[in-house]
């Protein structure tokens, strides 16, 4: 029996929508990953909640004038649109696409943490925090900014996105608040619970020794750098008033740090995405009994948290949860060169691109081909013209009017496939297969070895290639693209064309079907976006969201907003 599969993508935080830069990250990456799965009758859920209480919410919402429950509700459907535009397949068979971040979820979350410390596991710990004296602030992460004491690059509190390695507490040179970089900060002791990451290096040892050969060169070499040196505690309380509030007495009036409710969240988004029975613990399908096989998908910055942190709050509980086999841990993707970056509106929805007229289908293959697996890789819209219409449009295009040609007067009786097209097609399946395996997993160049086999088949069509052997070739590129290709493969099975990619030998003989056109026009992109929103532009939607009234009950425990 197949090992059912959890794909986790890193919790999006709610503060603004998302740009093609995250697209192009883990929630492309897997929801690819996820077709591909179910395609070949795997049991997969895949999943992924909002982060409501980090600090970049509080930060962000301060900026913008709004509360964050008010910029979270906003931002999180804005978000839900972006992934439904770009048919991110989030939990299927749902309306909504992300989980709540309610009751039961804030339950979850402290029923995580008060098992850490029932089991004696937290210890207390004084720490130096700096402190906003005119607002009265502790800050840390996206409250907090100054140089890494690792690199000397700008850096907020927690990690440094640059070089990945942590800081925390007082740690920062030249500590500021991003609220207001002018406002006296000082440092104040604090005492808070912590969870002692040395204690866990043995097992970490002996994990990542399994698995980092998996893992890509650049964050396995970050892991590696960070087991060379001290482990740092990790934080569990902080002194704040936005998050879930601590349950613990010794540090009362405190909240659970924001990054330790990953784990937890993700528990409780995949319970969420199976149904949500109120019979079944928040934890169940991460119970070690169940036997799934779980997989992180996040950015080269989130390393040191997805990568060590979180598995430090596994491995706390004993042997009660499943690990992670694998990170799947994409670089930075660039916008002309230069980061995308919201505070400087150097960014590009991938909705604003589907409401430009980009198809959506069009638009996958693009970032699948050029997201940054190994090493930042850039966006520009020409560049998005220039290989789509090269690699993907045109030769597209050509071949289906050579089928038509082909199969022009033929009565639809079975063709006879050679084995010589048979062969060929089982080298291109074991190929695209090895791509989504752990150790070598790349959608990228899955992608580029699809685009190459439609170059093929373009050039034995128009070689005189028969007919059955066309066929065959075709039908191998409809079930593999489809993962990437979602409206194409939903008209190939509308027209009956199997797509399954289950194992087995290729037939000898197919039935004739024609080549689903691409949704786009006869020289290019649609002049009809699909799906394009009857709503007002999503900028104009999101702001107005942000300043209407929030709901009576927030969707996290808000004290004040100070944190």
């Amino acid at each position: 029996m197949t090992r059912p599969r959890i794909l986790i993508a890193a919790t999006p935080t709610p503060n603004g929508d998302l740009h093609v830069g995250h697209l192009a990250g883990p929630y492309l990456v897997g929801d690819i990953y996820a077709r591909y799965l179910r395609a070949a009758g795997a049991p997969v859920t895949w999943t992924t909640i909002t982060d409501d209480s980090q600090t970049y919410v509080v930060a962000s919402a301060a900026r913008k004038g709004t509360s964050p429950a008010r910029l979270a509700a906003a931002s999180t459907a804005a978000i839900e649109r972006t992934l439904r535009g770009l048919a991110i397949e989030l939990t299927r068979g749902t309306e909504q696409l992300l989980p709540p971040v309610d009751a039961r979820y804030r339950e979850a979350v402290t029923e995580f943490v008060a098992a850490l410390h029932a089991a004696g596991r937290l210890r207390e710990r004084t720490v130096r925090l700096p402190y906003a004296e005119q607002s009265g602030r502790h800050l840390y992460d996206g409250l907090l900014t100054g140089g890494c004491p690792a690199c000397g690059a700008g850096s907020n509190g927690g990690a440094c996105e640059d070089c990945g390695t942590p800081n925390n507490y007082d740690e920062l040179r030249d500590p500021r608040s991003t609220l207001d970089p002018q406002e006296p900060v000082s440092i104040r002791e604090e005492r808070i619970l912590v969870l002692p990451m040395e204690e866990y290096r043995a097992e970490l040892e002996a994990h990542f020794a399994e698995v980092t050969p998996r893992w890509r060169p650049h964050p396995k070499q970050l892991i590696e750098q960070l087991l060379s040196r001290p482990l740092p505690d990790i934080p569990v309380t902080v002194p704040g008033g936005w998050g879930v509030p601590a349950p613990f007495a010794p540090t009362a009036g405190q909240i659970v740090y924001p990054w330790v409710e990953a784990m937890p969240a993700s528990m409780y988004a995949t319970w969420w995405a199976n149904g949500q029975d109120p019979a079944l613990p928040y934890d169940h399908y991460w119970r070690a009994e169940q036997g799934a096989e779980l997989v992180f998908l996040h950015g080269f910055d989130n390393t040191y948290h997805w990568g060590l942190l979180d598995l430090v709050l596994l491995l706390a509980h004993g042997d009660r949860y499943i690990r992670p086999s694998a990170n799947v841990v994409n670089e930075f993707y660039e916008l002309e060169h230069a980061k995308f970056s919201t505070s400087r509106n150097h960014l590009i929805r991938g909705t604003e691109l589907i409401e430009e007229g980009v198809p959506r289908d069009v638009l996958r293959f693009h970032l699948a081909l050029t997201l940054p697996e190994r090493a930042r890789t850039n966006f520009t819209r020409a560049e998005l013209a220039l290989l789509t219409d090269r690699q993907l449009i045109a030769p597209w295009r050509e071949l289906g009017d050579a089928l038509d040609a082909a199969l022009a007067g033929h009565d639809g009786a079975p063709l006879p496939v050679s084995a010589a097209a048979q062969a060929r097609v089982a080298a291109l399946a074991a190929e695209l297969r090895a791509s989504f395996e752990p150790g070598a997993f790349s959608v990228a160049r899955a992608a580029a070895r699809l685009s190459e086999h439609l170059a093929e088949l373009r050039e034995q069509a128009a070689a005189g290639t028969e007919p059955g052997d066309l066929l065959a070739g075709l039908r191998a590129l409809l079930a593999w693209s489809a993962p990437i290709l979602v409206d194409t493969a939903e008209a190939a099975r509308a027209a009956g064309i199997d797509l399954g990619l289950t194992a087995g030998p290729v037939p000898d003989k197919i039935a004739p079907f024609r080549l689903p056109r691409l949704p786009v026009g006869p020289t290019g992109f649609a002049a009809t976006p699909i799906e394009a929103s009857t709503e007002a532009p999503i900028e104009a939607s999101f702001e107005a969201s942000v300043n209407a009234k929030a709901p009576v009950e927030a969707l996290v425990q808000e004290k004040d907003d100070r944190s």
